[in-house]
């Protein structure tokens, strides 16, 4: 078994910034290969030769890739991701506006994912090959097989343009957008935060449906993980003790699963950065305007700062929470430490 030590955390550390190199390559030379042209971007399809290859020599294109690469990431350890062609204004400070959007959203998704998914894991394993577990069963296969993007779209036609139920596409509708002092980004908050009451429950309308909809796939995820992990603690030697003893399911659960699954549910922190990504499909349907919508917009007409950057951002994201949950689970399970006297 491998010793929780120094050493392990700094090696997990080095595969990280491993990791984030490789991707910062990979995405790199992905977006210089592309076929769309960043310098018609700028200066418009119908611009003369000249401007078009003083814009190439000013955006570096001229060089060659790996030199284009090393001002990249040069820049990119001084902060500096470049400036958007669709906005104007500096990469960094773009995303800084679009995250919270798109964090307030995942954040809350992964919420209903937990709170629906653990419990509903946990009753199949308890109710094995009943109908509950079928019914579990066909949940996660449902929110495993069908895309995002189909129930977002089935979603706004049965609940928003059909029932009426939730608000439209956007955060707030259009007579309240910019209504409330941005403080943290997150509108719920925000809107709270300056007792705007109106604001948030209208927020809420429109937040519920795509939270919902990111939230299935995660949840069913989150049911069979939970699921497979309540089956292998079900058939350990201290649960039948404990109900040889006549110890109620409940405190079965409270006292004994719970405490023993715990370490396995740092697939959260991997639910979490899948929801990130999904994010990206969510808001391209629900027009959302986080990260998702802001690389979509920027994806149209070329603007390989902002797309190089957004990407660079999920993914680094991603494997930050993996990181963490390997650590939380170096911490939680103590078969992976060795035992010192």
């Amino acid at each position: 078994m491998k010793a929780f030590t120094l050493m392990e955390v700094i090696r997990r550390v080095r595969q990280l910034l491993i990791s984030l190199f490789a991707l910062l390559v990979v995405t790199f030379v992905i977006c210089r290969v592309l076929p769309s042209d960043p310098v018609g971007a700028v200066v418009g399809e119908l611009a003369d030769p000249a401007a078009f290859e003083a814009m190439r020599q000013k955006l570096g294109l001229d060089l060659p890739l790996y030199h284009q690469f090393w001002i990249y990431i040069t820049s990119l350890l001084h902060g500096d991701l470049g400036t958007a062609v669709l906005t104007g204004n500096p990469v960094t400070r773009d995303l800084a506006q679009a995250f919270p959007a798109t964090f307030e959203l995942a954040t809350l998704a992964v919420m209903i994912s937990t709170v629906i998914g653990v419990p509903l894991g946990m009753l199949a394993a308890f109710y094995r090959d009943t109908w509950v577990d079928q019914f579990a069963r066909v949940i996660s296969l449902v929110g495993s097989s069908i895309p995002v993007f189909w129930f977002g779209v089935v979603g706004l036609i049965i609940f928003y343009a059909s029932l009426s139920w939730v608000g439209g596409p956007g955060r707030v509708d259009v007579y309240l957008d910019g209504m409330v002092t941005p403080r943290t980004g997150l509108l719920l908050i925000d809107s709270l935060l300056a007792g705007d009451t109106e604001t948030f429950w209208n927020a809420v309308h429109h937040i519920v449906l795509p939270a919902c909809i990111l939230a299935y796939s995660a949840m069913a995820y989150i049911t069979r993980m939970t699921r497979s992990f309540t089956l292998e603690q079900l058939n350990q030697d201290y649960v039948t003790a404990a109900r040889a003893k006549g110890a109620s399911s409940l405190r079965i659960v409270t006292g004994h699963l719970l405490p023993n699954i715990a370490v396995q549910l740092t697939v959260l922190a991997i639910s979490y950065g899948n929801l990130l990504e999904g994010a990206v499909v969510t808001e391209i349907v629900f027009s959302w305007p986080g990260i998702g919508q802001y690389m979509t917009n920027a994806l149209m007409i070329g603007d390989m700062n902002a797309i190089l950057a957004g990407t660079l951002i999920i993914g680094a994201i991603f494997m930050a929470l993996n990181f963490i949950s390997d650590l939380a689970y170096l911490v939680l399970e103590p078969r992976t430490r060795e035992v010192t006297v």
